[in-house]
């Protein structure tokens, strides 16, 4: 009996040594960012956000994997992009191919998430989609994806549409411009919002619609075009620099819109006033992001915890603080967690754990809810209205849906 004993104790010992002997020294996490170009503006502040959370994480000791049932530290295995995104497939490839990650995140936004996805699925390698929304990346057939940090674009511009639609009419909205710019975000926003104006039935005549190159430095002419057709509503679908121009050019025009509506003057509050101006930024609507409305959350920190954990790790004041400072926190915190309950990291057990948490996990971005094909459905941003405060900056009036409004419409613009 005793012997039958110790050869089960010393078989448990084995077992036990095999189990730590599998598990490795530490997590790799592979990402991309782009210090210059374009897109560093979105990009520096998601990639510095996830850098926060590793920090705090490996201060604590690292990282809870379930499948090694210990902590582990973190690995952030980063390279520029430089905005490229014939560079960025090239580093993509090496992170999986020769640094051989344990999990891979793509860069900010549609543009350089795009080729992360192709990678992604041909590799079978699940992508931490942090901010890429475009409505090609998520499939029935890629089980390889999931959207961290915002919604998916098919119903982002949800609430701007609605406000169009069903309030519009009553302010005296009749006729719409929709101008974006040609790429797999804001194109997807454009084709979305159409639709949802369409299939309203509202009295909404769309009067101008009018996709241009991401590129597009000057918007002067395009404006003028746009003043021709009368509308009573401009909804301008573009990434950051696309917004600075296009307000800074409406400024220069001397053209006051009826209603404005612009993504970056509220995703990027503080970088569209420091380009644009407060005053340039008046009365325009936007997106009121989760770095301007608190969410109750149930993992992580809650949004004023998190804005003095980053202004105390980022004190140079270079980085904006918008959603996109929180984005890479907030893949951190679905990283966290999928780990936790993942009984490998094996890449589709990885996607099992992530998709776990769906309905479950309350972060500072909001509710994370995905659907079948990984396109988050939660993390909705109300419509909201940029108007003065009393120390001379803008402020959100959030007015609409109705039941989260804290103030009515400004409109038409004065």
């Amino acid at each position: 009996m005793l012997r039958v004993m110790g050869a089960a104790l010393a078989g448990l010992v084995f077992a036990a040594q095999a189990y730590a002997a599998d598990a490795p020294t530490e997590i790799k996490i592979g990402t991309l960012y782009a210090s210059s170009g374009r897109f560093a503006s979105i990009s520096m502040p998601v990639f510095s956000s996830l850098k926060l959370w590793v920090d705090l994480k490996n201060a604590d000791g690292g990282v809870y994997v379930k499948a090694f049932d210990k902590k582990l530290p973190v690995k952030l295995v980063a390279y520029d992009d430089q905005s490229n995104t014939a560079t960025a497939s090239t580093l993509y490839n090496q992170l999986i191919t020769q640094d051989k990650v344990d999990l891979l995140a793509a860069d900010s936004g549609s543009v350089l998430t795009a080729p992360a996805v192709a990678i992604a699925r041909d590799r079978k390698v699940f992508l931490f989609d942090q901010t890429g929304t475009g409505a090609s990346f998520f499939s029935k057939d890629n089980p390889y994806i999931a959207l961290m940090a915002d919604p998916v674009s098919t119903i982002w511009p949800k609430p701007v549409a609605d406000f169009v639609t069903h309030d519009g009419p009553a302010l005296g909205i009749k006729k719409i411009a929709i101008l974006y710019s040609t790429n797999e975000f804001t194109g997807t926003q454009a084709n979305a919002f159409r639709k949802f104006v369409k299939d309203s039935g509202a009295p909404i005549e769309i009067v101008y619609d009018q996709g241009v190159p991401t590129e597009t430095t000057n918007y002067t002419v395009i404006i003028n075009n746009i003043v021709n057709t009368q509308p009573d509503a401009v909804i301008h679908f573009g990434y950051a620099p696309n917004d600075i121009a296009f307000l800074r050019n409406v400024a220069d025009v001397g053209v006051k819109f009826k209603m404005t509506f612009a993504i970056y003057a509220g995703l990027e509050k503080e970088l569209l006033e420091k380009n644009v101006g407060a005053k340039g930024l008046e009365h325009v609507f936007t997106y009121v992001p989760p770095s301007d409305l608190e969410y109750p959350v149930n993992f992580g920190m809650s949004l004023g915890e998190y804005r003095a954990a980053w202004d105390k790790k980022y004190t140079d004041g270079k980085l904006e603080f918008g959603l996109n400072a929180i984005a890479g926190y907030t893949t951190g915190l679905v990283i966290e967690k999928a780990l936790s309950v993942a009984t490998s990291l094996d890449q589709l057990e990885i996607r099992r754990a992530v998709f776990s948490l769906s309905g479950n996990l309350k972060t500072l971005c909001g509710p994370f809810e995905l659907d079948e094909t990984g396109g988050q459905i939660g993390e909705l941003t109300p419509l909201g209205q940029l108007e003065f405060d009393d120390h001379g900056h803008v402020k959100f009036v959030s007015v609409y849906p109705h039941e989260v409004a804290n103030g009515k419409p400004v409109y038409p613009r004065p």
